[in-house]
């Protein structure tokens, strides 16, 4: 509820920003941002002495309110373009009687004057706290997260153990990829969603207004919320959650009004979700696994979103979105119909993912016209063809190579390739195969380009560390020891690549703790406040990120981290997330394991060829395909 004594901290906040970097990042009032009601409890006089017999119509109408703030774990640059807070935040501002602002996490500067002032975290919008909202809903989107949740609700005053907090505390929900595997961080939250939110979260909302309308208490507000399907209560759920799934994504509407930021953020676009889902199979990939089935928005309705958003927002660029953005079975049409309208204007069609073929060259082509600026992106994954057969990833050398001279020879002047170390089975010839399939990337394309050009020609080579996931056929995978990752990375570097390759890796350590919480159970909500009291901060941040902080907190608690990250599961061995059903089953899952390490066995994308038995389609949410492949 609205604590009456407890109004806007604007101005007190206002004189801390000239005092940290970037205080834009504080000021909210952008376009589109909701506009806090001005019904408030903290607005009425509630100083006249009121009838016991008589609830003022004002005052019941702020009382039945419902306060929502949600909130993303990292800075603003970051999260304000995160496409589940859009949606997140479309959802509420359609749900009768709930208001909603945002949130996210102060940068280290902000965050240290808040605590010098004891000022705590408020929302964006009307700059009230944290913890005079009804609802706090927290996106995890990725496991490096927990040290950031410790400090945003620190910083609201706000218990860090859902079990510690009082009855006039908000609830704490949360969601994200992160939520598919929930035991490390449920201690956190009264509730997880799990699964796809859209549907899910306004049943939330509905719910909690109308008990708190009731004046029920926080047990019976929790119980209220288990029966809800998709909803993980840790508290009280003792059997199956069912993931939600969007069954009608298709007619789902899109957000054409998203906010649009004063400031740059690292996603400065509009955003159209074109297909939700991907069937490629690849079998370290969990997004893949866990957004099936594969659901297509037509091409009608992507034309026309994106459209009224580009006018509505101003923005001069469309990123169609999704897991495989050129799969989708009309994305040939779509793209000229919208080059097509565009051609003569300074506005720009992104594609996020391409296909690594000369058909997903041709698609970039299509947006891109004659002016083939920034660079193409692609993700071999892996230097040999065994090794892309283990994980499924079902491209040859040709492809690649074919797709690369395509590429240059139409005009493009830079390309990104994206690899994996550590990946199951890997040796080091496998490693080496990187540097070598690199120099034959970039000699195809010095190949494909007039020799004036040759000199123009740039390549990048990104090495990601394998990182085993929840609900993936590698699940039962360890991680490969920091130490031999570093001497693979080594290895790699001695390989000689070609001048005019950039070659950037990602740092082990951070992989390691990444590794330690995808498979984690609920000890390790321990081991994350620890390493948050040490000062572990955004340790997604490859500057801010301090292994030295975790190994002491695992050290105090009795943990390893090297064990508990490169254990492989046994195929029978019960699981933290066991208990999550209606995605991929685990016989599927096991059968991938096997074909993958046996055999390096592929299976074929299910939308371009016979049923995998994955077991997503046996219950009442089916693959839809906008029409025949195009």
């Amino acid at each position: 509820m609205i604590n009456p004594e407890s109004p806007s901290l604007r101005p007190r906040l206002e004189q801390l920003l000239a005092r940290v970097e970037k205080p834009s990042r504080y000021i909210g009032a952008e376009l589109f941002a909701e506009k806090p009601e001005p019904l408030r409890v903290e607005h009425l006089d509630t100083t006249r002495p009121a009838r016991d017999d008589v609830c003022s119509p004002a005052l019941q109408q702020a009382a039945e309110n419902l306060d929502v703030a949600l909130i993303y774990p990292d800075i603003y640059d970051i999260g304000a373009s995160n496409q589940a807070l859009v949606i997140l935040y479309a959802v509420a501002r359609h749900v009768p009687g709930v208001g909603v602002e945002r949130a996210f996490l102060p940068w280290l500067d902000l965050a240290a004057e808040l605590r010098a002032d004891d000022l705590p975290l408020c929302s964006l919008e009307s700059q009230r706290p944290l913890r005079d909202f009804d609802l706090l809903g927290i996106t995890m989107p990725h496991e490096l997260v927990a040290t950031n949740i410790c400090e945003l609700l620190d910083l609201s005053g706000i218990a860090l153990a859902a079990g510690d907090r009082g009855e006039d505390e908000p609830l704490v929900l949360g969601g994200g990829p992160v939520a598919n595997s929930p035991a490390p961080f449920a201690a956190f939250f009264d509730a997880l969603c799990i699964g796809e939110g859209e549907e899910a979260f306004a049943e939330v909302l509905a719910s909690l207004r109308e008990t708190k309308r009731q004046g029920l208490s926080r047990a019976e507000r929790l119980k209220a919320l288990a029966d809800i399907e998709g909803l993980y209560v840790p508290s009280l759920t003792q059997g199956t959650v069912r993931r939600r799934v969007l069954a009608d994504f298709a007619s789902y509407p899109v957000v054409t009004a998203p906010v649009v930021p004063f400031v740059e953020t690292i996603q400065d676009r509009l955003s159209i979700e074109i297909v939700r889902g991907c069937a490629r199979g690849c079998r370290f990939c969990a997004a893949g696994m866990l957004n099936r089935p594969v659901r297509e928005r037509s091409a009608n309705t992507i034309v026309a979103a994106a459209t009224q958003g580009l006018a509505r927002t101003g923005l001069n660029e469309v990123a169609l979105s999704s897991l495989s953005t050129t799969d989708h079975s009309h994305i040939a049409q779509i793209l000229r119909r919208l080059s097509g309208r565009y051609d003569a204007t300074d506005i720009q069609i992104s594609l996020p993912s391409q296909r690594l073929d000369a058909f997903g060259v041709a698609m970039a082509g299509v947006v891109s016209g004659t002016q083939k600026k920034g660079s193409l992106t692609f993700a071999p994954e892996a230097g040999t063809q065994r090794l892309r057969d283990v994980i499924n990833k079902n491209v040859s050398e040709a492809d690649v190579l074919g797709a690369l001279h395509a590429a240059y020879e139409a005009g493009w002047r830079r390309t990104k390739l994206y690899f994996m170390l550590g990946l199951p089975t890997e040796t080091d010839e496998d490693v080496v195969a990187i540097a070598e399939l690199a120099n034959l990337a970039y000699a195809t394309a010095k190949d494909a380009v007039p020799d004036e050009d040759r000199g123009k020609v740039r390549m990048s080579i990104s090495v990601a560390v394998f990182v085993p996931k929840a609900h993936t056929p590698f699940q039962f995978c360890g991680q490969v020891p920091r130490e031999e990752l570093l001497r693979r990375v080594q290895l790699l570097k001695a390989a000689r690549l070609s001048k005019g390759i950039d070659l950037r890796w990602h740092d082990p350590s951070a992989s390691l703790v990444e590794a330690v919480f995808s498979r984690g159970d609920s000890s390790l909500a321990a081991l994350g406040i620890r390493a948050w009291e040490l000062g572990a901060r955004f340790d997604a941040w490859s500057d801010q990120f301090d292994l030295a902080i975790w190994e002491e907190a695992a050290g105090e608690l009795g943990l390893d981290l090297q064990e508990l990250a490169s254990r492989p599961l046994a195929l029978d061995e019960a699981l933290p997330w066991d208990f999550i059903a209606g995605g991929v089953s685990r016989q599927y899952l096991v059968r991938e394991y096997e074909r993958a390490l046996s055999s390096a066995e592929t299976t074929p994308d299910c939308t371009r060829g016979p049923c995998g038995s994955c077991g997503v389609c046996a219950g009442s949410v089916q693959t839809v395909l906008a029409g025949a492949r195009g």
